[in-house]
């Protein structure tokens, strides 16, 4: 199991193609049996990080399971992926083939404690 920020892996990504290293970074987000991406959506991703990103995702479609959190609807991602339209259906062609999608609404779970609880009734 791999736990990663999706905008790092972008960036290792991104640095290894730079460095004429990008298949070997690849071996990385495709060998763990599970790829943890956390934070998907929650800062922008140019056409150069998108591409990357469905390509890590498109090599992993059938061969190990993703998790992915975000904070958009599907009807939001294209904003994620550079408002590009293409590429948005493959990424979600891909990974709700055989998903099991969990929305999880309500308070944040980092904010429990600096939520003040009302005042008790007297």
């Amino acid at each position: 199991m791999l736990f990663a920020n999706a905008i790092n892996v972008i960036n290792e990504l991104s640095a290894a193609q730079k460095q004429g290293g990008l298949q070997m970074q690849f071996k990385k987000y495709l060998a763990p049996a599970v790829l943890i991406l956390d934070e998907v959506g929650y800062l922008p991703i140019d056409q150069h990080g998108a591409d990357l990103l469905f390509q890590t995702i498109s090599q992993r479609y059938e061969r190990g399971s993703i998790v992915l959190t975000t904070n958009k609807a599907f009807k939001q991602w294209p904003s994620i992926f550079n408002n590009d339209s293409t590429i948005t259906s493959a990424v979600l062609d891909r990974l709700l083939h055989h998903a099991e999608t969990i929305v999880i609404e309500g308070s944040s779970f980092r904010m429990k404690d600096q939520i003040e609880p009302p005042p008790a009734a007297s």
